[in-house]
């Protein structure tokens, strides 16, 4: 019996040392078929690189918040909005504006239903620690997902904290982000250094890869991208930015 690989990552926020390391671990475990939950851009130097990785290596992206919202910044926008904006082609902008907000696959006989923040909207978020309203919206219909059967597993991204849960054989997930993992509290001494991939065969599993992390934020100060101090403290630390103090910047 043939049984199928699939890779699910999300939120790469233009880190394409991670996304390197990622589609290479995918590829070393027979991975087939990978999938995207969206937000490749914004917060780290190299969306464009990014978005045209993922294009040629997923077979099906879902459109995450940043994706939405980022092509339609006003030129009076925030100066960090219009660096990540103007990083990307017009072409990759009106690509965004195509990208399905869900996207429906069987697998293992149970039908799987992924989007990027919730069934609600690419900007709804819905958090680990979720109320029993929340958690039966993820699985409902809805005018994101359009009308159908209701899945037996959901996947999402955004929150950047990775989790499974099970209740009365519905299973929800969240996928790590691809970028830097999101903490609620502050790590241990040593670096996160990590890229994670959820490959659901056939329950969620997060793995971590490991990539260059310095030579990544290298690339952030090289360009002159805004909030690099925060982004190298993101990936220093494993800690969602906001949550931690920034790192100083490089000399």
């Amino acid at each position: 019996m043939t049984v199928e690989r699939i890779a699910i990552l999300s939120d790469v926020h233009g880190n394409l040392s991670a996304l390197d390391a990622v589609l290479a671990d995918a590829r070393s475990r027979g991975v087939t078929t990978i999938l995207n939950l969206g937000d490749m851009v914004g917060k780290g130097p190299r969306g464009q690189a990014v978005v045209d990785r993922c294009r040629e290596a997923c077979a099906a992206t879902v459109r995450g918040n940043w994706e939405d919202f980022l092509p339609g910044t006003p030129d009076d926008g925030p100066p960090e909005h219009l660096w990540w904006r103007d990083e990307l082609r017009a072409d990759q902008r009106e690509w965004f504006g195509t990208l399905p907000l869900s996207h429906d696959l069987l697998l293992s006989g149970r039908r799987v239903r992924l989007f990027h923040a919730s069934a609600a909207s690419v900007h709804t978020k819905v958090h680990r620690h979720h109320t029993p309203e929340e958690l039966a919206g993820m699985f409902a219909a809805t005018g994101l997902t359009g009308p159908g059967p209701e899945p037996a597993v959901v996947g999402y991204g955004d929150v950047h904290d990775a989790y499974v849960e099970t209740h009365r054989g519905r299973t929800l997930f969240n996928t790590p982000a691809a970028s830097a993992t999101r903490s609620t509290s502050r790590p241990p001494s040593t670096r996160s250094s990590r890229a994670s991939p959820a490959r659901p065969t056939p329950r969620p599993s997060p793995s971590s890869v490991p990539y260059d992390v310095e030579a990544e934020i290298a690339v952030a100060y090289e360009l002159g991208m805004p909030e690099a101090d925060a982004w190298a403290g993101e990936l220093r630390t494993g800690v969602y930015r906001g949550l931690v103090d920034p790192a100083p910047a490089t000399s």
